[in-house]
């Protein structure tokens, strides 16, 4: 030991602070969980609202007045059959005559929808809570999905829960989920489809991360089998099998889906990204996406298939024996487009009698030009211009609960909650600049998803459209919410103080979102309240 150890002993260590205790028992259990179990709280949050008093009103609102009677058409006799003209009081009364006539009838929707919406009359009956059922059992699983899509887009629990909250507190949602609409239905089919392109993704860029080299093995590997992709399909052409609007969507994931692929192989070190993406994954993409989608929409319509009878017009669907006696001729037109009469003897009739009914169907639906006091356009849907007012009756003093002197009201207003969809415009702005100044991919999918569901209706501004369609929408806008709330909150790493602030300014944006949604609450579903009251909630006149 020299000298200087002896003089100048060595300093003793500093002091180490002691370590935190471990968390134990129940605490640790939820923090571990805590990627499941905060989705599966707000979902049961949002189920309680949707299933509470589901079969109130005891009545056909809006346009329940044709899908639980065609669902229940299906359920019976597999194709949509006739009603007369007091069905909807027969259905209503007790006790419960059901006049279905089993001659066809005209329906300007796929069959899907009802499919679906029959399971719920099969367990429950033919009355509200039977065919709301299934509705509300989607709605609810749609909350808890966007949980778990918000926290793998995001990588944060705190984000998708956030979304998945907002989601539970919007209007149109919760009264989309608590009627028998099929929007509702294929909201949850869009939602499912984009999820399962998340994990699509994922997986294939572990796949070339696993590859990724400067010898160009990104650009020869192949991604092989990607089941996430073909149930991507399979979801998206349920939606296209619930109503046709589904289809522009399923152009925009298929566009996402390749561009991700793209960005994927540039990523893992390809030195043609865009040759390698279109010789290996374009094509696989289109086949996986609308293959296994067109396999889905040609099978909803089994039932009419299946069930041609002995032929006539009472032999099964409308229209199903078109093609018979028909020499294998093609129809004259096909979604508005004239086609030249050549031999389609090689095509079986029931198939040919089906694409001459979906030409039927495509001019009515885009000739519907009947006016009607809820139509509204598409540039009004996104301030909440104008709701669709679904159900309305009116309750005098004395009856029903009525105290009032003025009078009482009941009424389900198609309503998103104003201050989140105010909120989504900014949102969508900010991801808009997320996306093109910052190159943000999170950005880019929500942005894909909002235009391939909403542009579209641009088209048809002539004909007879509502703001109801919207909730297809609702989903992305609470994630466009939810992502720039996250930026309020503050960016890993930053300061104590500005963490601080930013969820003082957040918690206040989402305390006002859900203040507003239970003011809001009695127009979402049919409650009793006075006059005055309801007049207190018509912010404008547009929504009276």
């Amino acid at each position: 030991m020299t000298q200087a150890a002896l003089t100048h002993p060595p300093a003793a260590p500093a002091p180490v602070a002691p370590a935190p205790a471990p968390r134990r028992g129940t605490v640790r259990w939820a923090a571990d969980r805590s990627g499941w179990l905060g989705p599966i709280g707000v979902a049961l949050f949002a189920g309680l609202l949707r299933f509470w008093n589901l079969g109130y009103p005891n009545a056909f609102v809006f346009d329940e007045t044709y899908y639980p009677k065609d669902a229940w058409s299906l359920l019976r006799q597999g194709y949509e059959g006739t009603w007369p003209d007091h069905a909807n009081a027969d259905i209503l009364a007790v006790p419960q005559s059901v006049p279905l006539g089993s001659a066809p009838e005209f329906i300007a929707h796929p069959p899907f929808g009802k499919w679906v919406m029959a399971i719920g009359e099969q367990l429950f009956g033919l009355h509200p809570f039977g065919w709301r059922f299934m509705t509300a059992l989607l709605g609810t699983v749609t909350v808890l999905m966007l949980a778990r899509i918000g926290r793998r887009l995001f990588g944060s629990t705190l984000i998708g829960c956030t979304a998945a909250l907002l989601m539970s507190v919007d209007g149109l949602q919760l009264v989309m989920s608590r009627v028998g609409l099929l929007d509702g239905i294929q909201m949850f089919f869009v939602l499912a489809s984009f999820g399962a392109l998340l994990i699509d993704r994922d997986h294939a860029r572990a796949r070339l991360a696993a590859v990724a080299g400067p010898d160009g093995d990104a650009d020869r590997v192949g991604l092989g089998w990607r089941p996430w992709r073909i149930a991507a399909g399979v979801f998206i052409g349920a939606a296209c099998a619930v109503k046709w609007n589904g289809a522009p969507i399923l152009a925009a994931f298929g566009v996402l889906t390749v561009l991700w692929d793209q960005a994927g192989r540039r990523g893992a070190g390809a030195r043609r990204p865009w040759r390698s993406m279109l010789r290996r994954d374009a094509g696989p993409a289109v086949l996986a996406m609308v293959g296994s989608a067109l396999v889905v929409y040609v099978g909803a319509w089994g039932g009419w298939l299946l069930n041609g009878g002995s032929g006539g017009v009472n032999g099964g669907g409308y229209d199903r024996h078109w093609a018979d006696g028909r020499a294998g001729l093609s129809p004259d037109s096909f979604l508005g487009v004239p086609l030249p009469q050549v031999s389609m003897s090689w095509v079986p009739a029931p198939l040919r009698s089906l694409w001459h009914y979906h030409s039927q169907m495509y001019d009515f639906n885009t000739g519907l030009s009947t006016p009607h006091a809820y139509q509204s356009n598409p540039f009004a849907w996104l301030v909440d211009a104008r709701p669709v007012s679904m159900y309305w009756e009116q309750a005098p003093n004395g009856t029903r609960g009525c105290t009032s002197s003025g009078g009482c009201t009941a009424q389900i207003l198609g309503l998103g909650t104003p201050f989140l969809w105010w909120a989504a415009c900014f949102a969508l702005v900010y991801l808009l600049w997320r996306w093109f100044f910052r190159r943000d991919w999170r950005s880019g999918a929500v942005l894909c998803a909002v235009a391939g569901i909403y542009l579209p209706w641009f088209r048809y501004q002539e004909r007879t459209i509502f703001s109801f369609y919207m909730v297809v929408l609702v989903p992305f806008l609470c994630l466009a919410v939810a992502q720039m709330l996250g930026a309020v909150l503050g960016p890993p790493g930053c300061t104590r103080e500005r963490r601080r602030i930013g969820a003082i300014a957040a918690g206040a944006v989402v305390l006002a979102i859900v203040g507003c949604f239970a003011f809001f609450y009695p127009l979402y579903t049919a409650e009793v309240i006075p006059m005055s009251s309801w007049q207190d909630r018509m912010w404008f006149t547009s929504w009276v």
